[in-house]
């Protein structure tokens, strides 16, 4: 009976954070704001950053919380499941945003969903990453840099802070959403990638 159980806890963690993950709210604000599809937009991409690109700077802050609190959600609702169910959550959350199955499988790279995450799940590592990536945006003008940066700093920061467990959380996330800033990752290395607020 609690094998069971535990199996259904970890497939109602799986399915739902998956679900939760997937709502595509970068390309449902600009539809309804009349800006059209965000992925005839910029990258492509239905992150806050590219709706930055629109030039509309409340409906990009609007993602990105929006993308965040899909983490959170999908953390803080698996603790009402038996068992440690946070990691399949949080995990499932951020492949729902970046492979949303009523996209063809395109989204975002996880970004703000992943820190969300991160602050559900372990809120003094989330904080950690968020400054990591405000700083080294701030610096270079490019925020696929300090999405990097605070992404790749996560499992040792949870180690430090939280526990392996999370520690594994944060890997998980972290390698989903640098292997999804692939593309970024070579711009990079050229010095062709687009600076914050970029057109294009």
């Amino acid at each position: 009976m609690g094998e069971h159980a535990d199996s259904l806890a970890f497939l109602a963690a799986l399915a739902g954070g998956y679900l939760i993950g997937s709502i595509p709210f970068g390309l449902l604000l600009t539809k309804a704001a009349g800006l059209g599809d965000i992925r005839a937009i910029g990258s492509g991409n239905i992150g806050a950053t590219n709706v930055l690109r629109t030039g509309n700077k409340a409906l990009a802050a609007a993602t990105l919380l929006l993308d965040g609190l899909k983490g959170v959600a999908a953390v803080l609702l698996a603790g009402w499941l038996p068992g440690e169910q946070d990691l399949v959550a949080g995990t499932a959350a951020v492949l729902g945003h970046t492979f949303p199955a009523w996209l063809g499988f395109r989204g975002g790279k996880g970004v703000a969903t992943g820190l969300g995450v991160y602050l559900g799940a372990m809120w003094p590592v989330g904080l950690a990453c968020c400054a990591f990536w405000l700083v080294a945006a701030r610096l270079t003008r490019i925020s696929s840099a300090g999405a990097l940066a605070a992404f790749a700093s996560a499992p040792l920061l949870a180690l430090a802070l939280s526990d392996a467990e999370h520690a594994l959380l944060a890997l998980l996330v972290g390698v989903l959403v640098v292997w999804r800033h692939e593309g970024n990752i070579r711009r990079l290395i050229a010095g062709t990638e687009p600076r914050i607020g970029q057109k294009g």
